[in-house]
């Protein structure tokens, strides 16, 4: 079965800088099992997802193209294609695009 993707422009996300762009891989209908987000998120160059703990959940990020910031409960790195980035119940973090392109990234959300 084909699914159709559905799009959310989100301004200002967690208090980031611009706007990001979420387009669902499932929607909620399709998710279960403790799944509660599974999206490709797009940052445009100058965009960030503000800084934001998880509580009672857990948050991966697989980095697909473009080059981002990655704010780690305080501790930033570069981040980059391939890169796989994990915060777990409890635990903050922040990314912010800081390449001349879009950084996309898949992000999973599941319950603890």
């Amino acid at each position: 079965m084909k699914i159709e993707r559905s799009r959310k422009v989100i301004e200002k996300r967690f208090g980031g800088k611009g706007h990001l762009i979420a387009d669902s891989i499932l929607t909620p209908d399709e998710m279960s099992g403790g799944c509660r987000m599974y999206s490709e998120i797009t940052l445009e160059v100058g965009c960030s997802l503000g800084e934001h703990t998880h509580t009672g959940e857990t948050e991966t990020y697989f980095i697909l193209s473009g080059k981002g910031l990655y704010n780690d409960n305080g501790k930033e790195y570069e981040v980059e294609a391939g890169d796989v980035l994990f915060c777990d119940n409890g635990e903050s973090h922040a990314l912010e695009n800081i390449g001349e392109t879009d950084l996309k990234f898949v992000a999973l959300i599941l319950e603890k």
